[in-house]
Formats: C-alpha cells, sequence, structure tokens
C-alpha cells in the first residue's frame, strides 16, 4: 500500500510539473508571438520608483512584459545603495545587465540627462555597456551637435521626449523637428500624457513625427488641456488608446510602447498590469 501511494505521489508530481512547463511555455510562446507583431509592450520603470532595482524588474516581469525602460536618476537600492546609474563601475553595470538577463529582460533604452558635455558622455558609455538601442532625454541646443556625434558613433539613438508647455522646450513635435534636422541620430520618444496635457492632440503630434518615433511613453489623464490633469488608469481618461495605436499601425511603428503609471506610486502594480494587458488586447 505504501509503495502504491508514493508511485501515485510520483505521478501527481510529474503530472504538476508537466502542467507548470506546460503554463511557462505558452507564456514564452505569447511573449514571442507579442513581439513578434509590430509594436512591443514594456514598462518604464518611472512608473516603479518608489522601489529598488531588482524589485522593478521583478513587477515588470510579473506584469509579462520583455522589454523596460530605465531612468539615470534611480536610486537602485540593494548592493547599489542610493547611487544611480552614472555613478556605477563597469563591474555593477555588468551586474545590471546580469539582473535584466537572469529574468529575461530587455532594457532597450534609458531616460538620459546632463548639464555638461562630460555628463552626456557618460549616458552614452551606459548606453554601450547596458547594449541600448537607444536614449530618452531633452538636451539643451549646445548638446545636440555632440550628442549627434557620439550617436552616430555608437549606434545609440537620441528619443527627443517632451514634458509638458512651460516645462520644456520640446512640447510641441514642431520644436522636435527642429532640434532633428541634420542630425541623423535624433528621432522622437511620443509622450502621449504631456501633449495632452499642453492641449495637443495625441494622434495629431505622432502624425507629425511619423518616420521619426522610436518608442512612446503611454498614460492616460482626467482632463484635457490642464498642465495639473491627474494620472489615471490606462484607457480611463481622455486619451483614445484606439485611435493612437490605429494611427501607431498605419505608420507601421515597430518601437516599445513603455506603460509610465504616474499615480498610487506605493500600490499602482494591478494598473500597470491592467494597462499591459489591454494595450496587448488591442494587438489580436
Amino acid at each position: 500500500m505504501i509503495q502504491y501511494n508514493c508511485r501515485a505521489l510520483l505521478l501527481l508530481v510529474s503530472f504538476a510539473m508537466a502542467a507548470c512547463g506546460s503554463r511557462e511555455s505558452a507564456l514564452v510562446q505569447e511573449q514571442e508571438r507579442l513581439a513578434n507583431s509590430g509594436w512591443q509592450t514594456g514598462i518604464a520603470l518611472y512608473s516603479f520608483n518608489r522601489f529598488s532595482f531588482p524589485e522593478t524588474l521583478d513587477m515588470s516581469k510579473r506584469a509579462g512584459v520583455k522589454y523596460v525602460e530605465g531612468f539615470f536618476f534611480h536610486q537602485l537600492g540593494n548592493e547599489f545603495g542610493e547611487r544611480g546609474m552614472s555613478d556605477l563601475d563597469e563591474d555593477e553595470l555588468a551586474a545590471v545587465g546580469e539582473m535584466l538577463a537572469e529574468r529575461d529582460l530587455e532594457m532597450r533604452s534609458l531616460y538620459a540627462g546632463g548639464n555638461t558635455a562630460e555628463e552626456w558622455v557618460r549616458m552614452y558609455e551606459i548606453g554601450e555597456k547596458l547594449g541600448l538601442d537607444f536614449l530618452v532625454g531633452e538636451p539643451e541646443p549646445e548638446h545636440w551637435d555632440l550628442l549627434d556625434s557620439l550617436g552616430r558613433a555608437s549606434g545609440i539613438q537620441m528619443a527627443i521626449h517632451e514634458h509638458a508647455c512651460g516645462l520644456s522646450r520640446f512640447w510641441h513635435p514642431d520644436s522636435v523637428l527642429v532640434a532633428m534636422e541634420g542630425r541623423e541620430s535624433f528621432k522622437a520618444c511620443a509622450d502621449l500624457g504631456h501633449w495632452v496635457r499642453s492641449g495637443l492632440d495625441p494622434v495629431e503630434c505622432l502624425r507629425k513625427l511619423e518616420g521619426h518615433l522610436l518608442g512612446v511613453h503611454a498614460k492616460d489623464l482626467d482632463e484635457f488641456g490642464n498642465i495639473e490633469a491627474n494620472d489615471v488608469k490606462l484607457s480611463t481618461g481622455v486619451i483614445d488608446y484606439k485611435a493612437v495605436i490605429a494611427e501607431l499601425n498605419r505608420q507601421g511603428f515597430d518601437g516599445p510602447i513603455y506603460i509610465e503609471c504616474e499615480h498610487d506610486w506605493d500600490n499602482n502594480f494591478a494598473d500597470v498590469k491592467y494597462a499591459v494587458d489591454y494595450l496587448n488586447s488591442m494587438k489580436d
């Protein structure tokens, strides 16, 4: 009787492991399908800026994405303490890469900043160490030519980001186009929420930047044309995401759309996960 029960237990364990493996395989297949069908849903780690770097990666993995965007002023926590990306040495940057690889995540881009030429050079050095595709930032005009040169040399492009009117020289797509003129490594990162804060139609803005988009920051707001508008759960605010996705599909956009959730900072995982699932459902 004992022998029989042991066999039964082994069978149950085998079935459970097979079922678990099947679910993991199905998840991998679904992620591959989504990654190979045009644009990809990712998470801007700024959404989880109250948490340590390893925690942000764990939450991103649980949310079901493959791609993440870091930010240079993140206090990384754990063994890194209160330091950010620009404070890490070569071995520590390698450890960052290992943390990503352990979770089968890819950091394709990093929100970057610099007040001096030396600080911007450091951003591109970090980009090369981490194998980034592009940086996201709002550089001042005196650095544009330097950054274009660094971008052409490294293969890391600069995606101009747009904060809202009054907060950024790049609040309007026309100003982004000015910075791009004659600079082949300059592209754009579309921030849908900040355009809405500035009273701009995000679909029209996307059209103006057609052929130049590297990434998108996806958030939602409760009011149009108000700098003080509140961040809300994606698809419950004023942004027409069906129209946004239709326009990106028309353009053949194949870059990352990063969820950027800027409310309930200490407890926003459920809304981030909802946003991931909502965007992924628009690929079906």
